[in-house]
């Protein structure tokens, strides 16, 4: 489902809040290095990549190289890496999906929304709107 409501955001008839609560409630496989998770750093962002299918899973490996080899990962709920892995992490961290599929990827950025406040880049501008409308 979570394939599907990337689609229609990316056709532009998506609902954002909707994309976002199916992220949340999807579980994403995650490609494993080591102890850690593959992630890539792109834009000062920590991105971690996750794939809503084997085959999405498959056309990353591909990408990468990696033929037939066998690939590790872990099936994580989308919540659990928005809400627990990317606060963990040392710098701004977000959720990259389906990046091996260019019509079908989404980035859900360290924002307000996606991400605990308390690790939004845009956390400190949100409460400075907040105040400043009253």
């Amino acid at each position: 489902m979570l394939a599907q409501r990337i689609s229609e955001q990316r056709a532009g008839v998506g609902n954002a809040q909707a994309l976002v609560g199916e992220m949340r409630r999807t579980v994403l496989l995650v490609p494993s290095v080591g102890p850690g998770l593959w992630s890539a750093r792109s834009g000062g962002v920590r991105w971690i990549c996750a794939f809503t299918d084997d085959a999405a899973l498959a056309r990353f490996a591909i990408h990468h190289g990696l033929g037939d080899r066998l690939m590790d990962y872990v099936a994580l709920l989308g919540a659990r890496i928005v809400d627990e892995i990317v606060p963990a992490l040392d710098e701004p961290g977000g959720l990259a999906v389906d990046i091996a599929n260019e019509d079908g990827a989404m980035f859900f950025p360290p924002v307000t929304g996606i991400v605990p406040d308390s690790v939004a880049v845009d956390a400190g501008a949100t409460e400075k709107v907040r105040s400043h409308g009253h």
